[in-house]
């Protein structure tokens, strides 16, 4: 084998020599035909893995029209939600050979770009829109063409693209009605203006009503960080009346207010009990043994995919609609409010 010089990269005129075929056989191998037998698949593959040869992604896209690349845009990298949710997503998307680029709005675009350019420069064959993302004009008209899929929101409408979400209505009664159960009445509720936790407000602020408790109906608006759940726990504890339990819109939020009430030696769940939401890896911390919603993430990953996976094949589909149903997690955070 020739050695390649420093910083040369081997070329498939390189692996035509190696392997001792032509340029055009090893373009049909690369592009997987059946016309070529097994012998030469065998010799062209040990002489790109001799030659340490990488195909080009932007040639192959080129001759078969399709990059094989499906965009994620994810409306905060730092939440732990989406860890489950990629582990769906990236579950089909191996068995279909395609690959996943992330992207955040806050780090993906230049400076008044829309986040969704990256992806049309990169000419993704499809995009899963996850989470609370600011829809703006590129981002409506990228799906309009492009096979996309929103996932874990129903704060826009996108007519030629399907949804896959949690039932947030659900996830938040399941919550209020299991601290009910347990005898709590005064229970407040840590929120966000917007997207799920909005839904999730209603909600709360419904079961509340359905069992007589509106005149315990407490909202304090965050902005899903653990800072502003700290902050709005302190609230509630200075507030004259502190509530018997807590529930937050977001498992970050209640490990702020966790962390809040240790701070104030305020004893979770003896003083107060508190219900996260996401079921995210944080509570499930021995130490921190959050009660919360599991929005069963993993399998929304899964389902999205496989509907992307469908419009990719065949754009005419009509729009699908769905949601899973979440399931409570119970865990050494709630318990019976003190008499």
């Amino acid at each position: 084998m020739k050695q390649q010089g420093p910083g040369k990269r081997p070329t498939i005129v390189d692996v035509a020599r190696e392997a001792g075929v032509s340029r055009a056989l090893v373009s049909l191998v690369l592009q997987g035909s059946p016309k070529v037998s097994d012998q030469k698949k065998q010799a062209v593959a040990e002489a790109m893995a001799a030659l340490d040869y990488r195909p080009s992604n932007a040639a192959r896209s080129l001759a078969s029209g399709r990059t094989r690349i499906v965009g994620v845009l994810l409306d905060d990298l730092a939440n732990p939600w989406f860890v489950e949710l990629l582990d769906g997503l990236q579950t089909i998307f191996r068995e279909e050979n395609l690959r996943m680029v992330l992207g955040d709005p806050r780090y993906l675009a230049r400076p008044g770009e829309s986040p969704v350019s990256p992806f049309m420069e990169l000419r993704v064959d499809g995009i899963v829109i996850a989470g609370d993302i600011q829809l703006d004009e590129d981002l409506a008209r990228a799906a309009t063409h492009t096979p996309a899929v929103v996932v874990g929101t129903r704060g826009f409408d996108l007519p030629a693209s399907d949804l896959i979400t949690n039932d947030d209505a659900t996830g938040a009664r399941l919550a209020v009605e299991h601290l009910i159960d347990l005898g709590h009445r005064d229970i407040a509720y840590l929120s966000a203006p917007t997207g799920s936790a909005a839904l999730r407000a209603q909600s709360y602020a419904d079961t509340m009503a359905r069992h007589g408790l509106q005149d315990y109906i407490r909202v304090a608006t965050t902005d899903l960080t653990e800072h502003s759940g700290f902050e709005a726990m302190n609230g509630l504890l200075d507030s004259g009346r502190p509530p018997t339990a807590v529930f937050a819109a977001n498992d970050i939020l209640a490990v702020g207010a966790l962390s809040a009430a240790d701070e104030r030696a305020v004893n979770v769940p003896d003083q107060v009990s508190l219900v996260g939401y996401d079921n995210t890896y944080l509570a499930g911390i021995r130490h921190l043994s959050l009660t919360t919603v599991d929005p069963v993430s993993r399998e929304v990953g899964i389902r999205a995919a496989e509907l992307l996976v469908e419009r990719m094949a065949d754009a005419s589909l009509p729009r699908r609609s769905e949601m899973l149903p979440p399931r409570l997690i119970v865990r050494n955070s709630t318990a019976a409010p003190r008499s």
